[in-house]
C-alpha cells in the first residue's frame, strides 16, 4: 500500500461505510454504469494490515463492468467516482464489503477492508455476440 499523503477525503455512503481518500488526482470524466473499467488494486484488512489480494502482485489488470454487481458494493460506488490516473484508498465496512460472513479463509466476517485502487482506463464494453443484431453480426463477421 502506498504511503502517499491524502489530498482529500469523502464519505461516499453518507454513513462512514465507504470512505474514499484521494492519493493522486485523475483526469477527465468518470465512468458510467455499464462501462468496463480497468484497475489495479491492493486489498488489506484494516484490523492488522494483512494483504488478502493484489492485482499488482499478479501483474494482471482487473476488469469489471461497473454497476452490474460483479464486485462488492464499495467498489461499484467508489470506482464510479474515479477518473483515469486517479489513485485512492477506499475504506469499506463490512456491510459494503463481504458482510458478517466474510470471504473465508482470508477475509473474516465483519471485516473492514482497505483497498488502494488505481483507475487505469474505462470504455464501453463491446456487445457479446448474442447481444448483436443480425446487421451487427454480419459486420462483425466481415471485419474478421
Amino acid at each position: 500500500m502506498s504511503d502517499s499523503a491524502v489530498l482529500s477525503s469523502v464519505d461516499l455512503s453518507g454513513d462512514g461505510g465507504i470512505v474514499k481518500h484521494v492519493l493522486r488526482e485523475g483526469d477527465g470524466d468518470t465512468p458510467s454504469s455499464g462501462q468496463e473499467v480497468e484497475v489495479h488494486y491492493v486489498g488489506t484488512l484494516e484490523s492488522d494490515g494483512s494483504k488478502f489480494d493484489s492485482s499488482r502482485d499478479r501483474d494482471e489488470v482487473f476488469k469489471f463492468v461497473l454497476g452490474r454487481g460483479d464486485v462488492i458494493k464499495a467498489w461499484d460506488t467508489a470506482v464510479a467516482t474515479m477518473r483515469r490516473g486517479e489513485l485512492v484508498r477506499v475504506v469499506a465496512t463490512a456491510p459494503y464489503a463481504y458482510g458478517e460472513k466474510g470471504s473465508p479463509p482470508k477475509i473474516p466476517g465483519g471485516a473492514t477492508l482497505v483497498f488502494e485502487i488505481e483507475m487505469l482506463d474505462f470504455h464501453d464494453k463491446p456487445k457479446e455476440f448474442w447481444q448483436m443484431s443480425v446487421e451487427e453480426k454480419r459486420a462483425f463477421a466481415t471485419a474478421r
